[in-house]
């Protein structure tokens, strides 16, 4: 845990004398307020990172503090120390943002885990405020990215965007292709006109032709109507064929007549209708590979190949991860009236993680998902997809300080392992290679260790070690490991 500026409030002037030594020892610069208002002067002089309260004091209690506070400082993580008869004061003063509260007397392994995610909390609300004003610096920009690959697609859009050429945007699936399509569209002559986007491989085979080209009534079975066609909805504006490949090899003439000439002709009509319409381009196919197999005519492809534009997949850009995130985070919560406000450092470690097969669509969707399944401010691993949600990221590390004995090392270590396991003793067990039994021996041993050295505490009475009577073999508090 790394040192931290905590503000201690508490009308006991022993009391909080007691935490800030025990705060102090721990690394962390402490000041110490006695009533509520001390605490609101001080808060703006100290600007702490954690404040550490009482909930109970005469006057001003800890709620008045904790309303007063979210004005002043709304980003400090306010945690209140509670005494049994508090408990229902503790819970409403959480629905009130305080991030959480501790029993007294105090267990100091939970003490210890508490302010050190509260510090979590804090930098990850830091990181979420940062992307904010990134996303805020892009405005209405199409394209949300911050990598030098995507800014690079970014420099390509501006210069092709002002003139007539047509552009091929190659990429896997889900990268984008639309979006830059759409960038290109907006930065144009043609941003007031029409965008239609049409994906040529959703189109039936022997409909394909009347929706690019439109028909006239009784031009076939079922043309009860003239309807035009997706080059006439686009006159003076953008049309992008995704999944150009699709095209059949007997269309593709008419298709680049049309982009030659300007001009088609409706199914069953007898005159030509002249359009004006700049194509843009999106294929996952090798269509080099196409031409020799006579599958794509290779003068329609030097017609539509004029300015290329390649998107890397997710996986070779994960620097704009977090960004993409945030900005799906703000979507969705505005779409499902939810409180969430970013992601938790971990569940981001292993969102950066992932392979991302689909990429930024299949990043999208579990943006999406997260957001329906986060009931607080965070979204943590545990609101990820399963297939990604059980995977620890290759950055975690066990860290130890030098100088701990072998029981010491094998006690943090079995302890760490059932924290990351959610408390799951049986899958904690299978994965350290011992029985359920070893592993409740184990607990206990720690459990009792830990009450014996209750009464060598610093802080005396106020301060119970880990291991107190309230923290049986089976629930023994995990935070005190290095994991982080």
């Amino acid at each position: 845990m790394g040192s931290a500026r905590i503000l201690a409030v508490d009308d006991e002037r022993a009391t909080c004398e007691a935490l800030a030594e025990m705060l102090s020892s721990w690394g962390h610069k402490v000041e110490v307020a006695f009533d509520g208002h001390d605490a609101l002067r001080r808060a703006g002089e100290f600007r702490p990172d954690v404040v550490l309260s009482d909930l109970a004091m005469p006057e001003t209690d800890g709620l008045w503090l904790l309303r007063q506070l979210r004005e002043e400082l709304p980003d400090c993580p306010v945690v209140f120390l509670t005494g049994r008869g508090t408990i229902d004061a503790a819970v409403a003063a959480i629905k009130e943002g305080a991030y959480d509260f501790i029993e007294k007397p105090l267990n100091i392994a939970r003490l210890k885990v508490c302010i050190e995610r509260a510090l979590e909390k804090k930098e990850t609300l830091r990181e979420v405020q940062t992307l904010r004003r990134r996303l805020k610096q892009l405005g209405q920009s199409d394209l949300i990215a911050q990598s030098g690959a995507m800014r690079k697609v970014g420099e390509l859009i501006e210069k092709v965007a002002p003139s007539k050429a047509s552009v091929a945007i190659s990429g896997e699936s889900g990268t984008g292709k639309e979006v830059v399509a759409r960038a290109i569209h907006n930065l144009s002559l043609r941003r007031e006109k029409p965008f239609i986007a049409i994906n040529c491989a959703s189109i039936p085979a022997t409909l394909i032709e009347s929706e690019f080209f439109g028909h006239e009534r009784g031009a076939f079975t079922g043309a009860d109507q003239r309807r035009p066609g997706v080059f006439e909805l686009a006159h003076g504006g953008t049309l992008f064929l995704d999944e150009l490949g699709e095209i059949p090899i007997e269309l593709q003439a008419k298709l680049l007549r049309v982009l030659e000439e300007g001009r088609l002709r409706r199914l069953g009509g007898k005159v030509e209708i002249e359009v004006d319409v700049r194509v843009l381009c999106a294929t996952n196919r090798d269509l080099k590979q196409e031409i020799k197999n006579q599958r794509f005519r290779e003068d329609l492809y030097f017609r539509l190949n004029v300015f290329q534009i390649h998107l890397p997949p997710l996986r070779e850009r994960r620097e704009d991860i977090p960004i993409l995130v945030q900005h799906f985070v703000e979507k969705f919560r505005g779409d499902s009236a939810k409180r969430v406000t970013g992601v938790h450092p971990e569940a981001m470690e292993v969102l950066k993680g992932h392979e991302w097969p689909g990429n930024i669509r299949e990043l999208r969707n579990a943006v999406e998902r997260a957001v329906i399944l986060c009931d607080g401010e965070l979204i943590t691993r545990e609101h990820l997809p399963p297939d990604m949600a059980g995977k620890s990221p290759e950055r975690h590390t066990f860290r130890l300080p030098y100088g701990l004995s072998l029981d010491a090392v094998e006690r943090e270590y079995i302890l760490g392992s059932l924290q990351r396991n959610g408390n799951n003793k049986a899958r904690t067990a299978e994965i350290l290679g011992v029985s359920e039994k070893t592993l409740y021996n184990k607990l206990n041993r720690y459990a009792a260790e830990a009450r014996q050295q209750g009464g060598q505490n610093p802080a005396g009475n106020l301060i119970k070690a880990a291991g107190d009577g309230s923290v049986g073999a089976t629930e023994v508090d995990l935070g005190s490991g290095p994991f982080r």
